[in-house]
Parts: structure tokens; sequence; C-alpha cells
């Protein structure tokens, strides 16, 4: 299906990949990933010739149908929810379109009955009469309610809009299906609905980028790792790739090891019998040294974060009281008569079916959603910092990152700044960036560097991990684990509920459960798994 050549992508002496040959084939599921910055996005730009390569040539059999998650919603702010999705069939959407401007005219002339009638045509050849069903299928599936429908797309949350556009981009029926973080905003349940559809009815080429290990082992047939320079493919899931890519690295690692070592010996030879009666011998032994050839052991493009939470000072032992506090919003209840108190160096997960109000909870207690019944209270010397789930409603400026953190931390010098953000990987003229061009995993470590430097003694995190890539989630996990003040956390990351939790609190229907332990020891206990799909379909 997609054959590609020598493909090649550098910009300026900025190398991304080389010499990249690859048959992506139908029924095949491809994870792509890499560093930040290693090449992803400009490898799925490549295919949709969006960009052009710096050499070689990439080859799509003709007429296939490219699908592709983007990030354009705005093109449909005021186009009905299941109309933005049934855009995505280009053709059948123009038609559509055309067909209704043409009746809106109540003309009733020879051409425009003949056009009329070529556009049914149309419609009827894109399954336009099933359209709305497909539609809504997928939408229910990704987690948007009926009631939404036929409201107009800008009605949704960021987060619902993008997974329209993920229904968009399904839509079509794709040959070759191209998804850039598909799992960002969905619930666990609309994840598991995901990786069903693609493992079962997609029936072409997958390439997918993903941060998200559980999705990757779950959906991957093959990896493809932008590492060294190179695009290398890897057969099976990711636990497999990681594993194939280790023992790879260190056989070439053993290897340059035992020439390095072979290369000595023959050179000790040679250097004490250069001049001597075994002079031919040493001679030979030359040779032989200039033929060998030692692996090609590059610097891998791979780097990660440094995550470091420092409080200027402890809390005091009581750091939140909780009493009664319930919310509703509008005639659905959210929250009901939810207490619980917090405890210095406490480390809280808070978990609970999808729209329970876990994120509801966190900003009531910063004061960013007034409460209905209730109250709560901080306790002595406080000092918070704050992840929010959808971030870029704090980085709306247009302003450099350096002097948008320089606006958030007012009483660090530029140079503290500076080695913070070098720290989370924003270097040299990376810190000029406008943050309204950032990325959302650029985004995510922004925020976490304001955190770094506010030197807080409590962290409130509403789902951290969402964008940032699995070196950086891996780092950010050690650093929570050794923070030594008090996490309040809401998170569906299996891995960091396990590594990193002293105590769960699990919102229900019925109330809240209080477990001071471990999320391992409160399944034990309890069995709720909220951060299972099976158990959570089960329990529907």
């Amino acid at each position: 299906m997609i054959t590609i050549i020598n493909l090649a992508m550098q910009y300026g002496p900025k190398l991304l990949f080389l010499d990249v040959n690859l048959n992506l084939n139908t029924g095949n599921r491809y994870g792509l990933v890499g560093a930040n910055g290693a090449g992803k996005s400009t490898f799925f730009k490549i295919i949709t010739k969006e960009e052009e390569p710096s050499g070689g040539t990439i080859n799509i059999v003709k007429n296939s149908r490219i699908g592709c998650l983007k990030q354009d919603q705005f093109l449909f702010e005021n186009t009905s929810v299941i109309n933005s999705v049934i855009a995505g069939r280009k053709e059948l959407w123009q038609a559509l379109q055309e067909k209704e401007k043409l009746l809106a005219l109540d003309i009733c002339d020879e051409e425009t009955g003949y056009r009329l009638g070529e556009l049914e045509q149309i419609i009827y050849d894109n399954d336009g009469y099933t359209a709305e069903i497909f539609a809504a299928d997928l939408l229910v599936g990704l987690g948007i309610k009926e009631e939404y429908h036929y409201q107009p797309l800008g009605c949704l949350s960021g987060g619902y809009k993008l997974r329209v556009l993920l229904a968009q981009s399904l839509f079509n029926n794709p040959d070759i299906l191209l998804l850039d973080e598909p799992t960002n905003h969905l619930d666990i349940i609309s994840i598991y609905w995901l990786e069903n559809y693609l493992k079962q009815k997609f029936k072409g080429v997958l390439v997918f980028i993903s941060h998200d290990m559980m999705f990757l082992n779950n959906v991957a047939t093959s990896i493809l790792d932008i590492d060294y320079g190179e695009i290398r493919q890897y057969t099976g899931n990711y636990n497999k790739f990681i594993i194939e890519k280790q023992l790879i690295s260190e056989q070439k690692l053993n290897e340059a090891n035992y020439l390095e070592k072979k290369i000595a010996g023959m050179q000790m030879f040679v250097d004490k019998f250069r001049a001597g009666t075994r002079s031919r011998q040493a001679q030979s032994r030359e040779k032989q040294i200039e033929k060998i050839e030692l692996p090609d052991i590059q610097k891998s493009s791979r780097i990660s974060p440094y995550f470091h939470f420092k409080q200027k000072r402890p809390s005091g032992k009581l750091v939140l009281k909780v009493e009664q506090i319930a919310k509703n919003y509008a005639e659905q209840k959210v929250l009901s008569k939810v207490n619980f108190t917090i405890q210095r160096e406490d480390k809280v997960i808070i978990i609970g079916p999808n729209g329970i109000g876990k994120s509801t909870l966190l900003k009531i207690i910063l004061g960013k959603i007034a409460v209905d019944i209730g109250s709560y209270e901080w306790g002595y010397e406080a000092q918070i910092s704050y992840f929010a789930q959808d971030h870029h409603e704090l980085l709306n400026e247009n302003i450099s990152v350096i002097d948008w953190l320089s606006k958030q931390v007012e009483d660090k010098l530029i140079n503290s700044l500076r080695n913070v953000l070098g720290q989370v990987l924003f270097r040299q003229d990376e810190a000029n960036k406008n943050i309204l061009n950032l990325s959302g995993g650029e985004g995510a470590r922004l925020l976490l560097a304001k955190i770094i430097l506010e030197e807080g003694n409590i962290l409130v995190l509403d789902e951290p991990t969402n964008h940032l890539d699995i070196e950086a989630k891996e780092t950010l996990k050690k650093a929570l684990v050794n923070y030594p003040g008090t996490l309040i956390l809401v998170t569906h990351d299996r891995d960091f509920a396990s590594h990193i939790a002293s105590r769960v609190i699990a919102l229900t229907n019925k109330g809240i459960v209080d477990f001071k332990g471990t999320y391992q020891e409160y399944l034990i206990r309890y069995g709720n798994d909220y951060l299972d799909s099976n158990w959570v379909l089960a329990n529907k």
C-alpha cells in the first residue's frame, strides 16, 4: 500500500532520518514512536504531501483514500457535530452542501434538475443515505451523546471537539489512516472502543503516534522507531520492541568491546615487533587492523527531561479539610456530600467513573468553581501548584516561553528560568518560541517547569501525562515518587497510580471510598478498578 524508498528529511543541519526503506502493508497497524522532535509528525506530513522530503520517494497505491486526525476543529465551529463527521468524506460532503444550496434557490429549470440528479448519484455512491447512522455510531462509541449530535461543534469542549475530529477521520473508511495521539482526551471506555474498532473493523494501513504504552501494546502489530537518524521496523507490540531494541543495542556494544580489545592486543604486537625479526608478522597484523570494521554505535535521539520538585518549606500537618461538598450542573448531580481530610506528605490519587466529578472537585478546592453546598479549608502554610488538564487555557497569550514563565514566577532570576527550561528540554532559542505554537507535550513540560520553580508544598495535578512522551512520563513518575510534599493526583494512567499512590479516594455514585494504602492494596480490598476498561465495561 505504501512503499518508501531511500527517504530522507533534513532541516538545515538537523537530520531527522536518512535512507529509510519500508513497505507498509494493508491489514497492519504501525505504532510510530520516537523522541519529541525526532520527526514523527513530519513523517505524517510527507505521506499526506504537506511537506516535501529532502530525498527519496513515497509511493502510494493510486486512488487510495487517506484519513488523518487533524487539530483543525475551528473550521467546523458552526457546523453541526454530525455534519462535522460527515465532512470527513469530502466528495459526499461537497455534494450534500451543493444540493442544499440548489434546493434553497428554489429554481426548477432543466440545468438545475440535471445537476441535482448528478448530485443524487454522488450521494448514493458514497452511502449518503446511511451516512448519519454511521456517523452517529462513531460519535456514540467515542462518548458523545446523541443529544449533542445536531448542535454546533462549538458547543463542545476542546477535548470533545477532538473526539469529533477522530470520528471524522474514521468516517471516510480510509485505505490509509494516520492518527496522531488519538487517545488524548478519551476516557477509558472510549479508548477501549477505539482499540476494538481499529483491530476489528479497520482493514487498511494504520500508522499512529502514541505515548500510551497500553494502547501501543493493544493495537500495534509493528513498531516504527525513529532513532539514530533512521526509521527501523520491529515486528510486534511495544513491549516486544523494547526488548528487541535493547538486545540489538547490547549486541552492538558487546561486539564493539570485543573488537576494540582485539585491536588493542594486535596493536601491542605491532608496536613491539615492528622493527624486529617478526616485522613481517607485525605488518600482517597491521593490515588486519585496517580491515576490521567496528559496529556503528550512534547516540540515541531520545532525551529525557529532568523533573525535580522541591518545597520552600513544609506545610502544616493538616493540609486540606473537605466537608459535605456538593455540586450540581442544572439537574445533573456531579458531587454529593464529599468529606475527607488530607495530611502532610499524603500522595492521593482520585479515581472514579467518567463524569463523576474528579476534575470538578479539584477546581472547587482551588476556588475556580463555586461550591453549591459544603466547604473546604486549606491548612497552615499551604502553597499550592496546579496542573490543569486543559492547560491551553493558561497558554493563550501571544508571548514567548521565557517571557510567559517570567510572568508566572516573578521572583526568579532569568538564569534560573533558563536552567529549568533546559531541564525540561527547551534549549537555547526554543525558550523564545511563541507559546501559541507549542505542541501539547511542550505545553505540558512548560507548566511543569512553572511548578518546579514555584517550589510549592502541595501539587494538585489533573491528568498531567496526557501529552507527555514515554520518556517524560517515566521521569515525571520518579519525580513524584521522590517529591517530599503532598500530592493530589487525578490520572487514568495505571502505571502512575500503581507506583505513586499512598492513598486512594474513589468517587462513586454512592459516595466516596477513602482508602489509606497503595493502589494494589485498594484493588485487593475493593476490586473496583476504574483504570481497567474490562472492569469499567462490565460494571456500566
